[in-house]
């Protein structure tokens, strides 16, 4: 009897045994170009499943890494009390992915420990799939094209990839780099050309992940890092007509070629003031935007207010916010009309309270996207499960190995727009493809799944009261 019993189980899925799981270790790798710099983290359990999860693009790791000690020997399917227990680490914008890319993990490993996508535990689907709106991808800052090759580059992503809804970047810095000899900017001594050259370096900087710690290279460093993390109410300059007018041509080409029946987002418009965000986005209301993104830093609710009623361009913010009290403000008094978080920075759960909160507003909810298939797909489950969900952002149309980062999900997790979740357990995907990812690791990170045993006890009292 004794012998049968065990011949018997060894036929049977240990991982049907989640009262047993507990976390082992925590691990990490680092991409360069999937579109960003993207990290996805592993977390490994005693009955050998792993969770993955991603940090937000251009992260760090370390947000999620010092956190392994508070959760080790836990079991992983207490997804919410392990997420109320390190809740209280998530900064805004980069600063939130530590936890949400762990709280992602481990909705995936809850998953494959009882058998069931995540959708099914969020409460199962509003529809089968996401729509998926395409962005133009990674670009240096300054080169975006103008408007009729960024037109004719939506255009061409979206015939070939069915893709019923697209977004450009088009900055008013970018315009005056690529327009010197014009005045579309007013601005006291070389500012406008400062900010340019630092936002340029910052990219360059992070996507090298340089390591100067001396000399003048270390200096222009710290300045880049001081002017692009200056809010936009300080950086004194104004658009003027002509830097208008410029701006208008360049969309009005866009709108040439999509025509107007595409639905066409437009971000990353400048470090703007209100006055002259509402004069240019007044100027825009011809072209029939889908929405106007990220206008003004997203904190700024009276100020999102004040400018909804100065235009009939809709306006969307929210990426860089990460909690449910971090968008109450935005979403109970109604600042935007769209809400637009990123799964990387509010995790899984906490965006689709997020987007019931915002529903209860009569709030709609976009997603950003700008990371690898891992986050895609939980964007994919936290969006069919959410009533108001309206579309995600692809920001990897142009790499090529973008899908192949997974294995078992047919080698395409976009189909014909659309992102379909399937029965699969977790997020639905196998595993992630060491082969392609060792060909794409980011400079200075150059081992895959390194040991972290460094910070198994990393610990403090981490009580907010006394």
């Amino acid at each position: 009897m004794s012998d049968n019993f065990e011949s018997t189980l060894g036929h049977v899925n240990t991982y049907s045994r989640p009262s047993e799981l507990k976390i082992t270790d925590m691990r990490f790798v680092d991409l360069a170009g999937a579109p960003m710099h993207c990290t996805l983290v592993k977390i490994y359990t005693n009955q050998g499943i792993t969770g993955i999860g991603e940090l937000r693009d251009f992260g760090s790791r370390t947000y999620a890494a010092m956190l392994k000690g508070r959760l080790l020997g836990e079991n992983p399917c207490n997804v919410d009390k392990l997420f109320r227990r390190i809740k209280q680490f998530m900064g805004t914008g980069r600063q939130a992915g530590g936890v949400a890319g762990i709280e992602m993990a481990l909705w995936d490993l809850a998953g494959k420990a009882y058998g069931v996508p995540v959708y099914q535990m969020l409460g199962g689907k509003f529809r089968d799939a996401v729509r998926v709106y395409c962005d133009l991808g990674v670009n240096t800052p300054g080169v975006q094209g103008d408007g009729y090759s960024m037109g004719k580059r939506l255009k061409k992503f979206a015939d070939e990839g069915g893709f019923t809804m697209v977004k450009a970047v088009l900055g008013v810095e970018s315009l005056q780099a690529r327009y010197p000899d014009e005045d579309l900017i007013s601005a006291p001594g070389n500012y406008v050309e400062d900010f340019h050259k630092a936002a340029q370096y910052n990219f360059e900087y992070i996507k090298n992940h340089r390591d100067t710690q001396d000399g003048p290279e270390f200096q222009r460093r710290n300045r880049a890092f001081d002017i692009v993390n200056t809010q936009s109410p300080y950086i004194m300059y104004r658009i003027t007509e002509r830097g208008l007018d410029r701006y208008e041509e360049e969309v009005s080409h866009m709108r040439e070629i999509l025509g107007y029946k595409m639905p066409l987002a437009i971000d990353h418009l400048g470090y703007l003031n209100l006055e002259d965000a509402a004069r240019l986005l007044r100027r825009l209301e011809k072209y029939n935007l889908l929405w106007a993104e990220d206008v003004l830093p997203c904190t700024y609710t009276e100020e999102y207010k004040r400018l909804s009623q100065l235009t009939s361009t809709p306006l969307a913010t929210g990426e860089d916010l990460s909690t449910l009290e971090s968008f109450e403000q935005l979403i109970v008094n109604r600042a935007v009309p769209i809400i637009h978080p990123d799964i990387c920075s509010s995790g899984i759960y906490e965006t689709k309270k997020i987007g019931d909160l915002a529903q209860r507003y009569r709030v709609a909810m976009a997603m950003h996207m700008c990371e690898t298939p891992v986050a895609a797909l939980a964007t994919a489950h936290m969006g069919v499960a959410t009533e108001n969900f309206i579309a995600m952002e692809l920001n990897a149309p142009d790499v090529p190995w973008w899908n192949d980062i997974i294995t078992g999900y047919d080698g395409n997790v976009i189909k014909n727009g659309f992102i379909p979740v399937t029965d699969k357990p977790g997020l639905g995907f196998d595993d992630i493809n060491d082969e392609v990812i060792k060909d794409h690791l980011m400079p200075g990170f150059p081992d895959m799944w390194a040991p972290t045993d460094q910070w198994n006890t990393e610990y403090s009292n981490d009580r907010l009261f006394s």
